[in-house]
């Protein structure tokens, strides 16, 4: 479910000062997953965190209107097929 037109989009404010304040050599580090992309924050480097590591996500215009955890997953694919999946590819490489 969206949030609200009438609210406008949930942008966090704090880490509008830490845009607004950005010196460009360190990412900035959020927890909040849930803070939508405004388009001041285009060319900003976040680490997001998922729950475990901080992962670096440099801000595009495509983004714009997403939330911050889109781009920052909180489950590792790993692989199917166990033990003939492994024997398969080990013969096709």
């Amino acid at each position: 479910m969206s949030r609200s037109v009438k609210k406008g989009p949930y942008v966090d404010p704090k880490l509008l000062e830490k845009v607004s304040a950005w010196d460009k050599k360190t990412p900035i580090k959020t927890w909040s997953r849930s803070c939508e992309i405004s388009p001041e924050m285009v060319g900003v480097v976040f680490a997001v965190h998922n729950g475990k590591d901080f992962i670096d996500v440099k801000v595009n215009e495509e983004m714009v209107g997403h939330r911050l955890g889109e781009f920052s997953s909180t489950r590792k694919f790993v692989r199917h097929g166990g033990k003939l999946q492994k024997e398969a590819e080990r013969t096709v490489k």
